[in-house]
């Protein structure tokens, strides 16, 4: 059977796990196929085969033999249900990414991920990037739905990943705020760093990363308002901070304030925002590309219960 030989160092915030954990996060697949391959002795840590209890340690160097992509790692019962693949080629990859699946393994995250999830499907994702991050873009956040394009060549990888950093791809989203924005279409222009009182948030604050958010009013209703939002920056949480901000919060985003008794009316257990649309030039002939993913179930139903 062909093999596909990867080596790859010991990233900082895995050294200490065992390796059966840590190559499940680096690599996007199931522990027990991590703990299988340990078995094979198919893993190896600066020359050494490892087994499956083994911890790793920062700086050593993993080479660690796989099938490749024509016989993938993860199980069918690992494919991530309802993520969606909108558009595929031998550069790149875009899923309509589900709420409640992240973009990548990250130290902490036991739920299911895109380039998991690609891979279970036989995809060839990009080796490029860091390891626990091949093929990875762009992100969205976990409670956010809708377009994610992943890197299927390095030269996907290289191209893409530059045009993000450029701010040349046009990032499209809608989200439902609460009350009405005044004016009714505008720009917010704000900095925004991590929460002074609480790390796991961001706000507006004078020390943080320049950050633009461009918005209109597609449908306002008595409660709230659907907005379609364009960013200029990429920063985390960056429609959620802005719109809370201005006091026009995400319905169902309790994280940035929304109101529990109008998301419990609307059947919201999570922020109303997704990513309708991402627009670029393709790496291999420059033609300019958009791909866009429709409303899931929770964000179409609130949509209705406020129609009604």
């Amino acid at each position: 059977m062909s093999r596909d030989l990867r080596t790859l160092p010991v990233p900082e915030g895995l050294a200490g796990m065992r390796a059966d954990a840590a190559l499940a996060r680096l690599l996007g697949f199931s522990r027990t196929q991590a703990a299988d391959l340990c078995a094979a002795g198919d893993v190896h840590l600066d020359g050494k085969a490892v087994a499956k209890s083994e911890r790793l340690y920062e700086g050593g160097w993993l080479e660690v033999l796989l099938p490749l992509p024509e016989a993938p790692l993860v199980p069918k019962e690992e494919l991530v249900e309802g993520m969606d693949v909108l558009y595929s080629d031998s550069d790149l990859i875009a899923v309509n990414k589900p709420v409640g699946v992240a973009a990548h393994p990250t130290i902490g995250w036991e739920g299911p991920t895109v380039v998991g999830g690609l891979a279970a499907a036989g995809f060839r994702i990009s080796t490029s990037g860091p390891p626990e991050r091949k093929g990875i873009v762009q992100r969205l956040d976990v409670g956010t739905s809708g377009v994610m394009v992943v890197a299927a060549s390095e030269r996907g990888y290289s191209i893409l990943k530059q045009a993000f950093r450029d701010r040349s791809v046009a990032k499209t989203y809608h989200a439902l705020v609460q009350g009405h924005p005044d004016p009714f279409s505008g720009t917010i222009d704000a900095p925004i760093g991590r929460h002074p009182s609480a790390g796991w948030r961001f706000a507006v604050t004078s020390e943080g990363k320049h950050a633009v958010t461009h918005y209109e009013t597609l449908e306002a209703f008595q409660e709230a308002t659907l907005l379609k939002v364009r960013l200029e920056t990429g920063r985390t949480h960056q429609i959620r901070v802005h719109m809370s901000a201005i006091h026009h919060p995400c319905c169902g985003d309790p994280m940035y304030g929304s109101d529990p008794e109008l998301s419990q009316r609307l059947g919201l257990i999570r922020q109303w925002l997704h990513a309708t649309s991402l627009g670029f030039h393709h790496p291999a002939d420059g033609h300019f590309m958009e791909i866009t993913a429709p409303y899931p179930e929770d964000l179409s139903h609130a949509l209705e219960v406020l129609r009604q």
